[in-house]
Order: structure tokens, then C-alpha cells, then sequence
């Protein structure tokens, strides 16, 4: 998607409030991953990604920057915490593994885009597949209608729902499950592994219509989908537009450990190290390289610094942003003027159970200035905390609603209703600022 930095920016600012800083860091790092991709291949593979280390509290919208950032542009991204890999030789994941996770989505990625590609003629070949089992099931009903009519009957009632809770009997594929070989590794589909080795195993299973139909279409969708076509493209994503986001980078940023639990600290930078200097990972999918990847490190660094890195990891990340508290403004942009705020989610949440869930200004004012004093007083949470508040204040009302058959319930959340039902948690946070 060709965006300029400053459209990237207003397309993050739908979600997530604040953080000018962080945002622009990132929208130029997706800019020049264009711009590279314009250049000639010569040039491009002269040119490397500026990684970006994230320092500032929990909840201020550093994952989210990252997530939002790839799901704009379709790219594949995963989120890892630096703190479950641990060093070569000690028990724990290996870090290749995160490699290995980002190319899992990309194929994902890339498998759902040929999906949609091929979803007709899939849901065609589908129908036929499920038309021969309702005519057979069918069959006394036909009385003297011809074949041909009595089949079109039944597709047209098909294709409008009819048939959606009918039980038949239907042959699918049997997928092996997954199994987990090394306690605490990641689960291994010896299916896939083997697939070419072994004919696909099928078995009979009892199914409504409508399920048994979503597994013909993925199936038909499957046999028209080349996957060495989605295999080659998934690899180019993962080496070309793939982000990796570590988070909790901080926790494995000690200086002068070298005992106890913590041994491995320094090892799992130096083995994150050649990942993000760039490297060869082998996958089942054949080898990835990591030179042009954008890796996004995150960390509170409450206790630790960015400089308690080692020089060579600090060197990798270039460009280093810090993201602020959220203050009472910053709640307020975040409850009226993001796309499905929390307010909207707990209106059509209640709308179901007949209740007209409104907030007057001062309500959402309230409860702005409510959150960024608990915040203040105990552990800053940042915009979680919201989540907590809004809980406490919906309390009543979620559990009360529902359970029968009555009219649209108007409900009014004012500046007296919040600060009724968020007394309890309130009560105190005054006398908190003063506790040391």
C-alpha cells in the first residue's frame, strides 16, 4: 500500500491516542521500506531497515503501534517476549523460533489471499459436492419432478439456508493433530511434515450443512490453490515486509549478572543478535533471511536502561522513541474519538440485552480523571486501566440485564453515576498520593 508517512500517522491516530513520536518513527521506517522497494536491486540490497527500540510504561500503545502499523499494510507480524528465549544450552525457546512464527503467518497471510481469490469457484465445486448428498437424501421427496428441476430446487434452497441445521453424513479430511514433541516446545503437525509421504486420510463424521459446507469450500479452495506459488510468495513477505515486534526487551537488559536464574540474560542477546544483524534461518519452507526484516524491541525500562543493552544489540536499533503516560485528555480522546472505543463495545455489548447505553460528557470526563489518578496513586497501567474502570462501573447493569423479554431500556451514565458506583475504588486515592 503505497501510504506517505503523514497518511500512515492519521491512520494510527483511528486507534491509538498520544505517542506522536512512536508513530512517526514508525510510519518513516514503512515509508522507506517503499521507497527501498523502488530502488534497483543493486541499490535495495544495500540498504537495511532502522530498527526501533519503544521505551515507556504498559499500556501507553506500543504493541498496538506495531500491530496496527502491519495490519495496514497487510504485512506479517508477530509479538514475541524476549524473556521466553533463553541462552543455546539452557532449557526454553530457541530464538530462530521467532523467524520460524513469521513465516507461519506469512503463509497464513498469503493462504488467506488466494482463498478469496479462488472462494467462487470453491463455493461452486462445494454446492456440487453437497447437492449430490441432499438429492440422495432428498430423494423420496422428488415425487415427479425432473432430475434437473428437483436439483436446482434443492441448490436454490441450499444457497438460501434452508438446509443450514439439516444432520448428514459427510466425508471430510482428517487432519492429524498437532503434537507437542519437547514439554514447553512449539507443537509439531507431523500431517504436514509427512503429507507428501502418506495419503490424506478421510473419515466419515455426522455434520449440520452449514459446517459440513465451510469444509468442502476450504477443501475445494485448497485443490485450486498452488501452494509452492503461496509458499514462494510467503517467504518474499517474511524476508521483505516482515515485522517481528520483542517485547519486554528490558527484563533481559542486566548488567553484572552473572549467577542465579538470570545467567542467561546476556546469552539471549547475543543470540538475538545475529537475527537482527542479519541471518539465515532454516524453515520447513526452505531458508529465510532476516537482513531486511524490521524488528521493533519494547520495553519499560523501569529498573534497566536502553543503555544496559549490550553495545553491539543497541547499535542494531537505531532509532529510540519514548512513549508517555496517558493523561486525563488522553483517556477522554480514547473513550469518544477512536475507532470502536470502549464506550461503543460496552453500547453494543448491553444493546443486546435491550439496553440504550449512553454517556453524557461529564461521565466520560469522570471517569478520565478517575483513571489517570488510580494510575498516579498505584501502578501505572495505562489505558488497561480503563478496562478496570469500566468493569467496575458497568458492574450492576451487565449483571442485571438479560434473561427476558422486554422493551428497549434507556440508561443515562452521568458525572453522579460514576462517582456512585467507583466510590470503593476512589475512597482512597487521595490519602495514596502520600504513602511513600
Amino acid at each position: 500500500m503505497d501510504l506517505s508517512p503523514k497518511q500512515i500517522v492519521n491512520e494510527l491516530n483511528k486507534h491509538i491516542i498520544g505517542q506522536d513520536e512512536a508513530k512517526k518513527a514508525v510510519a518513516i521506517a514503512l515509508r522507506n521500506r517503499y521507497r527501498r522497494a523502488q530502488l534497483s536491486q543493486e541499490l535495495r540490497d544495500e540498504i537495511t531497515p532502522k530498527n526501533i527500540i519503544m521505551k515507556g510504561p504498559t499500556g501507553v500503545g506500543k504493541t498496538e503501534i506495531a500491530r496496527r502499523l502491519a495490519k495496514l499494510v497487510k504485512a506479517p507480524f508477530i509479538k514475541v517476549e524476549a524473556t521466553k528465549y533463553t541462552e543455546v544450552g539452557y532449557v526454553g525457546k530457541d530464538v530462530e523460533g521467532m523467524v520460524r512464527d513469521l513465516v507461519e503467518c506469512a503463509i497464513r497471510l498469503v493462504k488467506d489471499e488466494k482463498t478469496a481469490e479462488v472462494s467462487v469457484k470453491a463455493t461452486e465445486a462445494a454446492e456440487q459436492r453437497m447437492l449430490k448428498i441432499l438429492v440422495e437424501l432428498k430423494k423420496n421427496d422428488r415425487g415427479e419432478l425432473d432430475r434437473k428441476i428437483f436439483e436446482d430446487n434443492l441448490l436454490a434452497s441450499l444457497r438460501k439456508g434452508t438446509f443450514d441445521s439439516t444432520v448428514i453424513e459427510a466425508e471430510v479430511r482428517d487432519d492429524p493433530k498437532a503434537m507437542e514433541l519437547v514439554p514447553g516446545g512449539a507443537a509439531i503437525n507431523l500431517g504436514s511434515i509427512f503429507g507428501e509421504m502418506l495419503p490424506p486420510r478421510r473419515k466419515k463424521r455426522k455434520l449440520t450443512v452449514k459446517e459440513a459446507m465451510k469444509l468442502f469450500i476450504a477443501e475445494e479452495a485448497e485443490k485450486l490453490i498452488d501452494d509452492d506459488a503461496v509458499t514462494d510468495e510467503a517467504l518474499r513477505r517474511a524476508e521483505n515486509d516482515g515485522i517481528i515486534f520483542i517485547d519486554e526487551i528490558d527484563k533481559i537488559a542486566g548488567k553484572g549478572n552473572t549467577s542465579g536464574a538470570d545467567v542467561s540474560r546476556e546469552g539471549v542477546q547475543r543470540d538475538i543478535l545475529p537475527i537482527v544483524e542479519g541471518s539465515t534461518v532454516m524453515t520447513k519452507y526452505g531458508p529465510v533471511k532476516t537482513d531486511y526484516m524490521l524488528f521493533i524491541a519494547a520495553g519499560a525500562f523501569h529498573v534497566s536502561r536502553v543503555e544496559d543493552l549490550i553495545p553491539e544489540l543497541q547499535g542494531r536499533f537505531p532509532v529510540s522513541v519514548e512513549l508517555h503516560s496517558l493523561t486525563k485528555e488522553d483517556f477522554v480522546n480514547i473513550l469518544t474519538n477512536t475507532e470502536h472505543s470502549l464506550t461503543q463495545q460496552y453500547a453494543v455489548l448491553l444493546a443486546v440485552d435491550n439496553i440504550d447505553l449512553k454517556f453524557t460528557p461529564d461521565a466520560i470526563e469522570t471517569i478520565a480523571e478517575i483513571s489517570e489518578e488510580i494510575n498516579m496513586t498505584s501502578e501505572d497501567i495505562g489505558a488497561r486501566r480503563l478496562h478496570t474502570v469500566m468493569e467496575y462501573l458497568l458492574e450492576d447493569i451487565s449483571f442485571n440485564a438479560g434473561g427476558g423479554d422486554y422493551p428497549v431500556i434507556p440508561v443515562e451514565i452521568n458525572r453522579a453515576y460514576v462517582e456512585e458506583h467507583l466510590k470503593n475504588m476512589t475512597k482512597d486515592r487521595n490519602l495514596k498520593k502520600y504513602v511513600l
